[in-house]
């Protein structure tokens, strides 16, 4: 078995959408950033902040009018990140699983 092998289960869709994410427990203050990548098993995004592999994280995902063809629609969701490395311009790319999520009306202010 080829240790590269891309060992995802779900299909994975390029998208940047918009994302706020607090650290659990934490009373670090929000931080917003873009989808890299998303399925509905998990997410890539890149950020500023440091997080540690194995931390869980509330995060809400915005999936804007231009996909629903409706409004925006905000979903909260908890995660585990599952892997963390590090880009070239100093910031972390984290890959997390989602552990649980629900759509939430209006904006979706509260992670």
């Amino acid at each position: 078995m080829n240790d590269g092998a891309d060992r995802r289960v779900a299909r994975r869709f390029n998208m940047s959408l918009p994302l706020r994410i607090v650290p659990c427990g934490a009373s670090k203050e929000e931080l917003k950033t873009q989808t890299r990548d998303l399925s509905y098993q998990g997410l890539y995004f890149v950020a500023e902040a440091p997080m540690k592999k194995g931390s869980e994280i509330d995060f809400v995902i915005t999936l804007p009018e231009e996909i629903t063809m409706h409004s925006d629609v905000n979903i909260r969701c908890r995660g585990q990140v599952v892997r963390v490395q590090q880009e070239e311009n100093g910031h972390s790319g984290i890959a997390a699983k989602i552990q649980r999520y629900e759509f939430i009306q209006g904006n979706g202010s509260a992670a």
